[in-house]
């Protein structure tokens, strides 16, 4: 665990948050600002900051990841409609938590990504 990380203080119950999901890989929370009716965080247990610095001792743990966002998705009732899924890397591409994490979005058409 970062102690200066919010996600990480969040998944270790030392800062405030409504867990949606939870397994020994995972966790899930709402992002605080959604762009979308469902727009959720699907977030390793393990702090990791890029894609680029895992080992592949760690793919166990993003495909853990896909799964719980594939539960959510039909927890949420967006499985069958469509959902996006995202992961942010670095500052150019809106990182905003340097803590690697899935965004699940849906709910609603969303447009093209360019």
């Amino acid at each position: 665990m970062v102690r200066d990380c919010i996600f990480c203080r969040i998944g270790s119950g030392d800062a405030p948050g409504v867990l949606l999901y939870r397994n020994e890989h995972c966790f899930a929370v709402a992002d605080i600002e959604p762009k979308a009716p469902v727009h959720l965080l699907v977030i390793p247990n393990q702090h990791f900051t890029y894609l680029g610095s895992l080992a592949p001792s760690f793919y166990t743990v993003l495909g853990e990841m896909f799964a719980a966002a594939r539960t959510l998705a039909e927890t949420h009732g967006i499985a069958g409609s469509g959902y996006r899924l995202v992961v942010n890397q670095g500052e150019n591409a809106g990182q905003q938590v340097s803590h690697l994490h899935l965004h699940l979005l849906g709910g609603r058409p969303l447009d093209a990504m360019g």
